[in-house]
């Protein structure tokens, strides 16, 4: 898959350790965290109670669409608990020692996050069952008749798992999650307040129109926005710009080919073949893969959800199909009934 600058996926430039990036524009407390505020609500309140009884957090799960911010949401669960966090992914877990080593590395009270989770292998799943429940872990010694299972008490810790598809967890640990909550999409109110604030901590010069025309860009999501961000400021630079105006935004976004509601290049190349090729569908997923050279879950876990959020595109039962909507966003001019059949 190509490389968007809207693709919420993090990708590994902006985690670099040398340049003011995401890792330090996330939030450390939930006052710091913008949006999500009923989530930011049951979660206080849990933590203030496991905090009084002196005992661990239930075990967290965190799911919706990449970028919305489950990782930070981890990060501030565990400094609000005061906590040290381990994080690790599914696919980093490929056997039950792998599991095990993790699991035995940790304190009382310290927080594992599991970036992911719906990719941990059926096995280690079934090692963590117990771990999650009773705090403790099944080896397995010798092979044979003469092997023998024993159990190792592990510290009282705190599990939090974030996914993108909450659907492909197994119902056996999803139940082992005490809280189960979903972040929404932001409002643009709370888009251009993580834009001034993410702004602030770059030390970039912007005025409030600017940061408005960056949030209706970003498809209300964080890591998108502070993605954005970045690439107006370099914009700046190179202008030798001041104080960036809404017009200095403009320019820096429409280099990048980002339209006024979101969408790149690609997405409009995608809407446009189903124009172009099948008079707006519907059309198959596959073969709208194949017009578009993309991988089926390319196109659904990148492409569509936006352009369903805004509209422009519907799944029906035979396949996907634009809408008026998207016509008119992209000057096309809608079939008519007789150029449908």
């Amino acid at each position: 898959m190509i490389d968007r600058i809207v693709n919420p996926a993090s990708t590994e430039p902006e985690l670099e350790p040398d340049e003011l990036t995401l890792e330090t524009l996330r939030p450390k407390t939930f006052v710091s965290y913008v949006g999500q505020e009923l989530i930011k609500q049951n979660l206080s309140m849990a933590i203030d109670a496991a905090r009084v009884r002196s005992e661990p957090v239930d075990h967290v799960l965190l799911y919706g669409p990449p970028g919305l911010g489950k990782t930070t949401m981890a990060g501030v669960i565990a400094s609000e608990l005061g906590a040290q966090i381990r994080i690790t992914s599914g696919p980093a877990i490929e056997r039950a020692g792998d599991l095990a080593s993790l699991l035995t590395n940790l304190n009382d009270g310290d927080v594992l996050f599991i970036d992911e989770i719906h990719r941990l292998p059926k096995t280690v799943e079934e090692v963590l069952y117990p771990a999650m429940e009773d705090f403790g872990l099944d080896v397995m010694l010798g092979k044979g008749p003469s092997a023998k299972s024993i159990r190792l008490d592990l510290p009282r810790f705190t599990i939090i798992g974030a996914t993108t598809r909450a659907g492909s967890i197994s119902a056996p640990l999803r139940d082992r999650f005490g809280h189960v909550h979903r972040l929404e999409f932001y409002s643009v109110p709370e888009m251009i307040e993580i834009i001034e604030r993410s702004a602030r901590i770059l030390d970039v010069k912007m005025d409030r129109a600017a940061a408005e025309e960056i949030a209706a860009r970003s498809r209300l999501t964080p890591r998108i926005a502070n993605r954005l961000l970045k690439r107006v400021r370099d914009y700046g630079q190179v202008k030798q710009v001041d104080t960036i105006t809404r017009k200095d935004a403009r320019a820096a976004l429409h280099l990048l080919e980002i339209d006024d509601i979101g969408l790149d290049s690609s997405d409009r190349r995608l809407l446009q073949a189903i124009i172009d090729n099948y008079a707006g569908g519907p059309v198959g997923l596959s073969t709208l893969a194949a017009i578009c050279a993309e991988e089926q879950a390319t196109i659904e876990d990148v492409y569509e959800p936006y352009l369903m959020q805004v509209g422009m595109l519907e799944r029906t039962a035979r396949g996907r199909k634009v809408t008026p909507k998207a016509y008119t966003h992209l000057g096309a001019v809608p079939p008519t009934h007789s150029e449908l059949g």
